[in-house]
């Protein structure tokens, strides 16, 4: 028999329900594997093993009485450390908020509980998840299980990086500009952004609004479906939410996908990634689809609308950080309003500095038409021409990331390399619409994801032509750890 760890989501639920191990045993197995080998990756920065270890006792006391027990029975999941969890501390890997303690859980988390998945810790990220390497986190980087010596992408890299070295069943991560499915494709793992108020951000501390999305990561399509079945649906505390068509299944359909390939996003990037992207495109023409490569001008305005209006959001997103209501440990004796303001702020890491500064200045009067204004115009043409093609299209498909992971410390000094990184990403953030990404191979030992995309609460279609390919290219997801 595998190690309990290596289990997927199905059959971990299966085998708790049936007796075939106990939830305490296998959220122990779970606990030694953390404690052995994240030393070295640094996923989490805090494990929630008390909570736990009781949590799957009360599952397996329910199971032992014949009681009803959730759909995630038994699954343990990381959760990045943006997300509210009530009693665990949630810092957004910042000195500012290094001693927060939410007195709530995020709807997420509610739902999770709700279905009887257990918290098992709290996951490493880019510093208030503005990155894509992890490397701007006050605990410092997280390491790419497949090589220790490179990123884990961002900024939910600890979430990835969890997930690929077995350190939890799933995880959640939250996704702005492809913080979810850039790790996903670093890490040789199955990432999820959904459509725009399909899944509640009640709980989410904010850094873009307009923009941001919680997200599952799993190992396979199937256990990303069992997530959004448990976490998507309206919020009475979230009013961009909507009610949604759930559940989704996890038989891929048996119709003919219609599939196009956006070719701007795949001859620009490393030869290695769109090499492999084509492949992956003859694997769905050979599964039954049909497939065709198209192009969109557009597409060369994305990044910069979308770091705008990112760098817009945080700015006013940020301002409430004064350390008046909550923080850190910072004494006020001998300061005067502004001095202490500034000094508090001052704790801030060096990138989201820039960002707020950024977003501060394009809001500023005289930059705001000339930026901000001209960003949203160009997000609002995005929408139009995705909408077009999604009347011609069942999905689109493109390279997640266009390079493949780099060492760490190789970008960290030049902030626009970073930048370009989420190029290919950031344009389902912008239109509002669904996005996965799912190990495509791998060059050099590293992995290399393919992007589907769809339409707005399309997200069957997502994951029709998620699990063909899946099933068809059977690609390794276990790093050898």
């Amino acid at each position: 028999m595998s190690r309990l760890c290596d289990l997927s989501i199905d059959e971990v639920t299966e085998g708790i329900r049936n007796q075939h191990f106990s939830a305490e045993e296998y959220v122990s197995q779970t606990l030694e594997r953390i404690a052995k080998i994240d030393f070295d990756i640094k996923a989490f920065v805090r494990v929630n093993t008390d909570d736990a270890i009781e949590s799957a006792r009360r599952i397996d006391n329910k199971i032992h009485k014949g009681e009803k027990v959730g759909y995630l029975a038994g699954i343990t999941v990381g959760i990045k450390d943006n997300i509210s969890t009530k009693g665990l501390r949630t810092t957004c890997a910042s000195r500012i908020l290094s001693d927060y303690i939410p007195p709530y859980d995020a709807t997420v988390i509610r739902k999770l509980k709700e279905c009887d998945a257990i918290v098992i810790g709290k996951l490493n990220l880019d510093e208030f998840a503005m990155g894509s390497t992890t490397e701007f986190s006050k605990f410092g980087p997280t390491r790419n299980p497949w090589n220790l010596d490179y990123v884990a992408g961002g900024s939910s890299g600890g979430s990835a990086a969890a997930v690929a070295a077995a350190e939890c069943t799933a995880s959640l991560g939250s996704d702005t500009g492809g913080s979810v499915r850039c790790p996903a494709s670093f890490c040789s793992v199955v990432g999820f952004k959904p459509t725009y108020g399909s899944v509640s951000r009640y709980g989410l501390i904010a850094y873009s609004n307009s923009l941001e999305q919680v997200g599952p990561i799993a190992r396979t399509v199937p256990g990303i479906i069992r997530m959004m079945n448990a976490i998507s649906g309206a919020d009475p505390n979230d009013d961009t939410t909507r009610t949604v068509n759930t559940p989704y299944s996890a038989e891929a359909s048996t119709n003919r996908l219609r599939v196009a390939l956006l070719s701007n996003l795949t001859v620009n990037a490393q030869p290695e990634v769109s090499k492999c992207i084509y492949s992956a495109m003859d694997t769905l023409s050979s599964a039954g689809c049909i497939c065709e490569e198209i192009s969109l001008d557009s597409l060369e305005y994305a990044l910069a609308s979308y770091y705008v209006i990112a760098m817009a959001e945080a700015s006013s997103n940020l301002a409430r950080y004064d350390n008046i209501r909550y923080g850190f440990d910072m004494d006020p004796e001998g300061y005067e309003w502004n001095s202490y303001f500034s000094k508090v702020r001052s704790n801030f890491g060096e990138e989201v500095k820039r960002r707020i500064i950024i977003g501060t200045y394009v809001l500023s009067s005289g930059y705001y038409g000339r930026y901000y204004l001209k960003a949203q115009k160009v997000r609002a043409l995005l929408r139009r021409e995705f909408k077009s093609l999604y009347s011609k299209y069942d999905v689109i498909i493109a390279p997640t990331m266009p390079i493949l992971p780099f060492r760490i410390g190789e970008k960290i000094d030049d902030p626009i390399k970073i930048y370009y990184v989420d190029i290919d990403t950031v344009v389902s953030n912008l239109t509002g619409m669904p996005a996965i990404s799912v190990p495509a191979g791998f060059s050099n030992g590293l992995p290399i994801g393919l992007q589907i995309m769809s339409d707005e609460f399309k997200e069957q279609k997502i994951f029709d032509a998620a699990l063909l390919f899946e099933r068809t290219a059977k690609i390794q997801v276990r790093p050898p750890l």
